[in-house]
């Protein structure tokens, strides 16, 4: 509870909602965040576990929303044609912090935020048969990845919040032989992600 009126006494400061001082004097606050969630590929159906994770993030007080989150490696598995089982490794790498603004209806707030990664596969394997790919397979090109306040929901400072976003996949690269057909099936649009933000707390 102390810790909660201690952050949303910060937030208020740092969104120049203090009783004194302008925005513009306003201090950044630090808040860490707990993150979990999961992102659905369209192209093999498969959803794929995303955290447990911790994103540091930065709030300015214009809004602004920076953070820092490095996602655990995870599996997935999908049936290729139908009928052919496959799994492999996942990372999400980023390349940048993710990005965002944190903006005011009425007395609520929404977050949109972006992120960029690349899409790492490893340890591919069809059944018990493991399948060459290199060190190197993920995309050619980082993937842009949205993720906001959902219609009629909003982000707390304090509490956090949920986040969802729609983003492609483009096509990947360096998977040995296996190049073409991880082309075939995963690259394209329509992937979903759920993000859920949890327990924010004032980061040193």
């Amino acid at each position: 509870m102390k810790n909660t009126i201690r952050l949303l006494s910060a937030a208020a400061l740092a969104l120049g909602l203090g009783l004194t001082g302008s925005p513009a004097q306003a201090a950044t606050i630090n808040v860490d965040y707990d993150v979990n969630g999961s992102t659905i590929t369209a192209g093999t159906g498969s959803s794929i576990t995303l955290g447990p994770a911790i994103m540091h993030s930065f709030v300015e007080a214009d809004g602004s929303f920076t953070g820092d989150m490095v996602l655990p490696g995870t599996r997935t598995s999908f049936n290729l044609a139908g009928f052919i089982p496959i799994t492999a490794d996942v990372n999400f790498e980023p390349t940048g912090p993710t990005t965002g603004q944190l903006t005011r209806v009425d007395r609520q707030r929404i977050l949109a935020s972006t992120s960029t990664y690349y899409v790492r596969l490893s340890n591919l394997r069809v059944g018990f048969f493991p399948l060459f790919a290199g060190a190197d397979c993920r995309t050619s090109d980082p993937v842009t990845v949205p993720a906001n306040t959902p219609v009629g929901e909003f982000f707390d400072i304090a509490a956090g919040g949920r986040l969802v976003g729609e983003y492609t996949i483009g096509e990947f690269e360096n998977c040995g032989f296996n190049t073409g057909v991880i082309n075939s099936v995963i690259p394209g649009d329509g992937n979903t992600i759920e993000l859920h933000l949890t327990n924010g707390r004032i980061a040193n």
